[in-house]
């Protein structure tokens, strides 16, 4: 009956090389995933730059329709939160959520040009460099 007992105990519990078999597999399983998620961070980034480009996009034609003109390049993005000394009529609260222009996800500012590239404006992130360059994501982009 002790024989009985101990071979049982022994069944139980698992061998090293079970254990470095395992082991081995999640260490491969998370290589494969930490390759596979590398960019998507910076996709993320860039998705959130587009959507907050819409957003100003969308709050620069409103402006623009109390005021039957866009804010001017001096002015810049600022005059959606704060009425400039020659806005005809400023809606309550501002055309941008919060007391602040947004920066872009990589923590810079936008940028806003009057007349735009394609249009009477344009807006756009300068990217993850951080200056002028092919990976810039702008309002042209977006139509």
């Amino acid at each position: 009956m002790k024989n009985m007992a101990t071979k049982r105990r022994r069944a139980t519990g698992y061998t090293l090389m079970e254990l470095l078999i395992v082991i081995t597999i999640i260490g491969v399983l998370l290589g494969i995933a930490v390759v596979n998620l590398q960019g998507t961070p910076n996709e993320a980034r860039i998705a959130a730059a587009s959507q907050e480009i819409r957003t100003m996009g969308t709050a620069l034609d409103l402006y623009s329709m109390h005021n039957a003109r866009y804010p001017t390049t001096e002015q810049g993005l600022k005059a959606l939160v704060e009425k400039p000394s020659d806005a005809k009529r400023f809606q309550k609260g501002g055309y941008l959520k919060g007391k602040n222009v947004p920066k872009d996800p990589w923590d810079n500012p936008y940028v806003y040009n009057v007349p735009g590239r394609s249009g009477e404006f344009e807006v756009y992130s300068l990217g993850p460099d951080g200056r002028e360059s092919d990976d810039d994501i702008g309002s042209w982009m977006l139509e």
